[in-house]
């Protein structure tokens, strides 16, 4: 008996070493087979006028107190005029408000070098632009490129939000707004400075630059093709809705080899939201994600909640997640509409995601669904726009279909899956391949239809499979119970 119970024993330990050394070698991917679309991503063109224009020879202070928004600007506009070349700096702290780029501008943030935005918020002017799906006026970002070509953001510094003034502005709004029923409206309200935002613009990029508490959203690429984003760490973006990459109805975005630490969505895929984003219509597409290490944040690669538009031609290569609060995000809301299809995944390694493929319809209903309180008067132009009704109903429901996830290794996770389609919408065709996971429980599917999993191995802690209800033609993994201890 004893003999047969180390039999067994040895016999348990050699399929979890297996089961160990696959996960360990299992991402050997290459873009290869990637779609041809993917090597067309990115900015085409770059500066290449050798004129320098000195940001400190035009009255900018590198004394970290002093405003030089002024001289700042004089060196960018005199760079652009003279076709183009790079703006310095020397090394030290410099005080800025809004800046903006222009065409053929290299602004070149050296080493040694940080920019501090300016705590007035006299110092962003309002301008149109679209803030968390809907278009309306908003504060300028700390950088701006908009209408702009063939520009680029580089050299190994640092821009610092200084975010916090924000964050604090957001948590006591709020606080004000939550008892009256309008959560929905606190992130509008607070009118939040984005670090940078990218705006009708071709050819830009902006890489080996390290941005830092941003006040809202660090990079929204907003209406905008031929975009790079290489080589950038985000960090200490403790204040909330500091995403770090939005990509935001815009195609042929490149985003590689970033380190990204934030407080929500890492890097994030939007394409407008409810009425006002199915008005404007525009999708983003054509988007390659590689490479790139995923610390903290709400998703490692989010779609939406924002999916009016739509998104769609979407592939990640050989991304890593680090403690992240959930993986592989799709979410949208009964009011949003669009669709994400398309998609991509290949050679993924998430440590400690609790949460490593999520699915929802019916995401964050207190934010998601906007309704003005009786007797209300005076309201903002775009709570109306918000409130308007997506008719008829069936077009607020967002269609998730032709997902494809595939060599994925998953340690330390809480569930494995949790995906919740709708009654009248259910999450289509969703493909797993290839995937070795290790969590505390296999998850949930419901209102699916048409998911395949070849090669999906999974150890939980009560070696229960997924549960699926409400869905049709589902497959499910192969689920072990894990040895106590491991």
């Amino acid at each position: 008996m004893k003999n047969a119970r180390l039999i067994l024993t040895l016999v348990v330990l050699v399929a979890t070493c297996a089961f160990e050394s696959r996960a360990q070698t299992k991402v050997q991917s290459t873009d290869g087979t990637f779609p041809p679309w993917t090597k067309k991503t990115g900015a085409r063109t770059a500066p290449k006028g050798k004129r320098t224009c000195s940001a400190n020879s035009l009255g900018a202070k590198a004394d970290g107190s002093t405003k030089s928004t002024d001289a700042i600007q004089r060196a960018i506009d005199q760079c652009s005029k003279a076709g183009g070349g790079v703006v310095s700096f020397e090394k030290g702290e410099y005080v800025t408000g809004a800046l903006f780029l222009k065409h053929n501008v290299d602004m070149r943030v050296s080493e040694g070098v940080t920019l501090l935005g300016s705590q007035d918020d006299a110092d962003y002017p309002r301008a149109p632009t679209r803030v968390a799906g809907i278009e309306m006026p908003w504060p300028s970002a700390l950088i701006n490129v908009n209408d702009a070509k063939n520009v680029r953001i580089s050299g190994g510094g640092t821009i610092d939000g200084r975010g916090k003034k924000w964050w604090d502005k957001y948590w006591a709004l709020r606080r004000e707004y939550e008892p009256k029923g309008l959560r929905w409206a606190s992130d509008y309200d607070a009118e939040r400075v984005r670090l940078m935002v990218i705006s009708r613009s071709s050819d830009v990029t902006v890489e080996n630059v390290s941005l830092k508490r941003s006040g809202f959203w660090t990079v929204q690429i907003l209406y905008s093709d031929h975009v790079t984003i290489d080589g950038v760490k985000i960090s200490d973006n403790g204040g909330p809705s500091t995403d770090g990459v939005d990509i935001d109805s815009s195609t042929y975005v490149l985003v590689q080899n970033c380190d990204i630490d934030n407080n929500d969505d890492d890097i994030c895929l939007k394409a407008g939201r409810d009425f006002d984003g199915l008005r404007v219509g525009r999708p983003t597409e054509y988007v390659f994600i590689r490479d790139n290490l995923i610390r903290r944040g709400g998703g490692i690669i989010s779609f939406g909640s924002e999916t009016s538009g739509g998104i769609r031609h979407v592939a990640a290569l050989n991304n890593r997640g680090v403690g992240t609060k959930e993986g592989i995000r799709f979410k949208s809301a009964k009011t949003r509409g669009g669709y994400v299809e398309d998609v991509l995944v290949r050679g993924l390694k998430m440590e400690n995601v609790p949460l490593p493929f999520t699915f929802t319809l019916n995401w964050n209903p207190s934010y998601s669904y906007a309704t003005i309180p009786t007797g209300m008067k005076d309201v903002p132009p775009y709570w109306t726009v918000m409130n308007t009704p997506v008719l008829p109903i069936e077009k607020g429901y967002c269609l998730f279909r032709n997902i494809r996830i595939e060599n994925v290794e998953i340690v330390g996770a809480d569930r494995i899956f949790t995906a919740a389609g709708l009654p009248d919408k259910a999450i289509q065709n969703v493909e797993f391949s290839n995937i070795i996971a290790e969590g505390k429980d296999a998850g949930l599917i419901e209102h699916a239809v048409d998911w395949s999993m070849k090669n999906v191995k999974i150890r939980t802690e009560n070696g229960e499979n997924v549960r699926v209800s409400n869905s049709r033609n589902v497959e499910t993994p192969i689920v072990n119970k894990k040895l106590p201890g491991r």
